[in-house]
């Protein structure tokens, strides 16, 4: 998880700010950043599935993961050679080139490890959001590096993700199991046939009304606030200060900051999920996700932004840590990785398909700040959709059942 998001965060935190720098970048529009990411999204919701499919066909072993790593290892060249002389010349070459490549390596690639970790975490008995904590820890320490390289080169933060993703493809390889399952596993590392699931079985997922309603849940706020954290954020906090350079350097010290937060917020929610369940954390998520959004929109000085953008270390656990143990709660723990790329990261990529495009057309007639507005609104209005919406902790358990500690001490 470490070297993974190592890779991807030392150039994706500047991706955005490449994109519309004129200075350090391509000096792309807001609509042509929208299409950037509207495609991206679009080719990752076509892997996403598969990616779930064949990794819940596999169980335990490794195979995609190190096709994935793989492609992380040539970031730096394709972003050198290929991708950004496309983006000049042949605009939507460069944009359907990008998204193969990122989707594969890194859009997609994060759902599948993400799930992967999820069920060692099951398998073996340690804490998913202590193992997800390394993930931000990694994307922390390069974040603190990546906004100084990128006033220097940005190429050098592509490389430099192409030397991660090295040596993640190398560890992949050499690793072997030690520690043996706390469940009964086959020595090839695949699931038994009774916990294996069919085709037929996963495509029942689309016809459960229990699933639509968190994929309703997730299009509403978590869709519109990665089109606001990835999309606007980077350029619109960078724009805060005299000169660019400035503020990206500014803003990649923020941003590491942020994420190592985050990486201790990820050891701390699972315990804070035990005192208030999984609903009530997943339903605090969605009201940070406001407050931070909103707030972005209502004040213009650098300061406060910053203090504002620190809630992302404290919302981002406390939705991605509780949308996974929903799943597991209330639909079948055998379909966990399918469940998570077609319930959460699926279907934040079709919101991302149909809403990256429009609120970059959006930003280009009426600027930053009615923008954030109108996607704090939409998020409100997800926060109330899932109070009626999700399930209680203790209503329709079809998988792993959920005990509260204070229900546990009431009980004893």
């Amino acid at each position: 998880m470490l070297l993974f998001f190592a890779s991807w965060g030392i150039w994706w935190s500047f991706f955005q700010i490449w994109l519309t720098s004129e200075s350090n970048g391509l000096g792309l529009s807001g609509a042509q950043v929208g299409t950037v990411y509207s495609v991206n999204s679009l080719v990752t919701l076509f892997l996403m599935f598969g990616y779930g499919a064949l990794q819940d066909r596999l169980g335990l072993r490794k195979h995609l993961a190190v096709v994935i790593a793989a492609v992380t290892a040539l970031t730096g060249p394709f972003c050198m050679w290929v991708y950004q002389p496309l983006l000049q010349s042949h605009f939507m070459m460069g944009v359907i080139a990008g998204a193969v490549v990122f989707s594969v390596g890194f859009l997609a690639g994060v759902g599948l490890f993400e799930a992967l970790t999820e069920r060692y975490s099951r398998r073996f008995n340690f804490e998913y959001g202590q193992a997800r904590m390394w993930g931000s820890f990694g994307y922390a320490v390069v974040a603190l590096a990546a906004g100084f390289l990128f006033t220097i080169n940005p190429m050098l933060n592509f490389w430099i993700g192409s030397v991660l993703g090295v040596i993640h493809l190398l560890l992949l390889l050499l690793w072997r199991f030690e520690a043996k399952p706390v469940a009964p596993l086959p020595s090839n590392g695949k699931l038994s046939p009774a916990s294996t699931p069919g085709f037929r079985e996963m495509l029942g997922l689309f016809r459960l009304p229990s699933l639509w309603l968190i994929i309703v849940f997730v299009m509403l706020s978590w869709t519109f606030y990665t089109v606001f954290d990835q999309q606007m954020f980077p350029d619109f906090y960078t724009g805060l200060f005299e000169d660019q350079e400035t503020g990206q350097q500014v803003y990649g010290i923020l941003n590491s900051v942020q994420v190592f937060v985050e990486a201790a917020m990820l050891g701390l929610v699972p315990l804070l999920m035990r005192r208030v369940g999984v609903r009530s954390a997943l339903l605090i998520g969605v009201a940070i996700m406001f407050v931070r959004i909103l707030g972005c929109a209502l004040v213009d000085d650098p300061l406060l932004v910053s203090a504002i953008k620190m809630l992302h270390a404290i919302e981002t656990p406390l939705f991605i840590l509780p949308v996974f143990r929903y799943f597991t709660l209330h639909f079948n723990p055998a379909l966990s990785a399918t469940l998570y790329m077609v319930g959460f990261q699926v279907s934040s990529q079709i919101g991302n398909v149909l809403l990256s495009t429009p609120l970059g057309m959006l930003h280009d007639q009426v600027g930053y700040r009615q923008t954030f507005i109108t996607i704090s609104l939409v998020v409100l209005l997800a926060g109330v959709y899932g109070f009626f919406a999700l399930k209680k902790d203790d209503q329709q358990v079809m998988g792993d059942p959920f005990i509260r500690h204070s229900k546990t001490a009431v009980d004893a």
